[in-house]
């Protein structure tokens, strides 16, 4: 057995993300202004920077130009301003247009810019490697390393070359050891290490169960006739039906280009309904179809969205470590935004760990981020969207009553609070007790099939490696999941990844076809058991989404 070699900085960043890199800049920079000498690396789990980066996505430049004012000069690619918001309400045949004097400061994008944040995230990246920040794109974290004291003191990077029995291949390399001062951790919605910190240390003690949406996004050249670059399109309504959190999302980009997906709650309660083909339904509406006739899908992925807002937000520190960005859980979703959030998080944890170690300290909790944060704008923002989930949970129509009377009518100073106290995966109904959905067939011009779709999301896996999705009991699937939900994971999937077939005597087992898997943590997030643990792959597989 090969010895793990370790490698020492002062502060390790899990997660090549815009909260993860905006941590590794805004280090950097601290220490050319004050003429120290700190190591920094980024570990990210895709083959390279922005592989695993799925987003609308529309941004708020606010925090990019806290970070770095300069962004325009420096070339980054955001590169096509908001001109105009539509806001329609559809019903299966029509679609109502809410006039922009109506809509809550929430849905208007004026200063915003329609971007692939793929590619931000690899500008990102070029500015902290001109900072001297070393990443380490293809290394998945898998372990946190502790100290004596029970303070995290860094992690530990997956092995590579382990064959599906557990044995080692030929080309066997054990993962390696990285030690810091402090770790801070951006994996993302439902990271597998974030995952375990909040349960190790009680992080979210006293907070409502966190609150998940799974996004599905494809992008599409257009005819050039249906082009309008700038143009923010949003929906509510149909296919969801009124009791099911969710909405569209369609962005006109420039070259052609219209990023379009659609959001679903993972609170939704029929395990009869699949996220994936309801967005297929939602292309073929008479007021959206139009835009894609025509036209070329060229890229497709999903991922999920930590969407439970301030009254779910874990605490931020921990003895000798960090959340940051969605792996906490900062985007905001009434506005439907969340990049500008994490590069926020990750500039004041930043800031927080360099004081630390210009102090000398090292493995205590960073207790000026979480101070940092409840002084700034983003505290005061989501603040005021601090009861929009909450109102979704009460049906549309309620929530979207309620929502213009708090953002319209009380700019957002609310007088109350509002609580939930169901996670996701319990809100579940048995199947018997559900309406069937029947989703027609793929046409393969607008719609398609789940396979024909992850293929162009250029997703990979070694197929002879140890699976990821792992269950914590192999007989729950058949005995528990199919037998009272009817299986639901086989269509809350949005990769084709679980399907239930019969095997040689004719009884149901689940196979799971881990290559398909597009990193998408709904599984994780909704299975009614709980007893699916999605622990990374190999570093570098997964999706290789391009600018997405």
């Amino acid at each position: 057995m090969s010895e793990r070699e370790s490698m020492e900085y002062d502060v390790v960043v899990v997660g090549g993300g815009p909260a993860g890199l905006a941590t590794a800049i805004r280090l950097k920079q601290l220490a050319a202004e004050k003429n120290q000498e700190i190591g920094v690396c980024v570990l990210e789990k895709g083959a390279e920077l922005g592989a695993h980066i799925l987003s609308g996505a529309v941004m708020d430049p606010l925090a990019l130009t806290e970070l770095i004012p300069d962004w325009k000069e420096k070339g980054a690619p955001l590169t096509v301003p908001v001109t105009q918001d539509k806001f329609l309400f559809l019903s299966q045949t029509g679609a109502r247009a809410t006039p922009n004097w109506l809509l809550p400061q929430c849905f208007h994008n004026e200063g915003n810019y329609i971007v692939r944040l793929g590619d931000v995230v690899k500008w990102m990246g070029e500015q902290a490697e001109a900072l001297g920040v070393d990443i380490f794109p293809g290394f998945a974290a898998v372990e946190v390393l502790y100290d004596e004291n029970g303070a995290v003191r860094g992690v530990v990077t997956g092995d590579m070359g382990v064959a599906r029995d557990g044995s080692h291949t030929d080309h066997y390399q054990p993962g390696m050891e990285l030690h810091a001062r402090y770790t801070v951790f951006g994996e993302g919605s439902r990271g597998q290490l974030g995952r375990q910190l909040i349960e190790r240390y009680k992080l979210d003690d006293g907070r409502n169960p966190q609150s998940y949406g799974i996004g599905i996004k494809e992008m599409w050249e257009v005819d050039p006739a249906q082009s309008k670059p700038g143009l923010v399109v949003h929906t509510a309504g149909w296919p969801l039906d009124s009791d099911t959190y969710g909405g569209s999302f369609l962005y006109h980009l420039d070259n052609n280009l219209v990023a379009v997906g659609m959001i679903v709650g993972l609170d939704y309660a029929n395990p009869w309904l699949s996220p994936f083909e309801e967005f297929q339904r939602y292309k073929t509406h008479p007021a959206i179809r139009g835009t894609f006739e025509g036209g070329k899908r060229i890229a497709y992925g999903a991922r999920a969205i930590t969407a439970g807002g301030l009254m779910s937000l874990p605490k931020l520190t921990f003895p000798g470590g960090a959340l940051v960005g969605c792996e906490a859980g900062f985007l905001n979703a009434s506005r439907i935004k969340g990049s500008h959030a994490a590069i926020k998080s990750g500039k004041m944890a930043a800031e927080a760990a360099f004081d630390a170690l210009v102090a000398d300290r090292r493995q205590d909790e960073l207790t000026a981020y979480p101070k940092a944060f409840e002084a700034s704008w983003l505290h005061a923002e989501l603040n005021k969207a601090r009861n929009f989930k909450q109102w979704f949970k009460k049906g549309r129509t309620i929530a979207t009553v309620m929502t213009g009377v708090e953002q319209l009518l009380l700019k957002g100073k609310m007088p109350w609070t509002l609580r939930h106290n169901k996670p996701d995966h319990a809100c579940l109904q048995p199947a018997s007790e559900c309406a069937r959905i029947d989703y027609p067939k793929p046409d393969g011009k607008l719609t398609f099939d789940k396979l024909s779709s992850v293929f162009i999301s250029n997703t990979n896996h070694d197929e002879n490696e140890p699976v990821h999705l792992t269950l914590k009991d192999a007989s729950i699937p058949v005995k528990v999941n199919l037998a009272k939900y009817g299986g639901p994971e086989a269509r809350y999937c949005p990769a084709g990844v679980y399907e239930f077939i019969k095997d040689d005597h004719g009884d149901d087992r689940l196979q799971i076809n881990a290559q398909n898997c597009v990193h998408c943590k709904t599984c994780d997030i909704k299975d009614p058991t709980q007893n699916i643990v999605w622990v990374a792959p190999q570093g570098g597989e997964g999706p290789v989404y391009s600018g997405m």
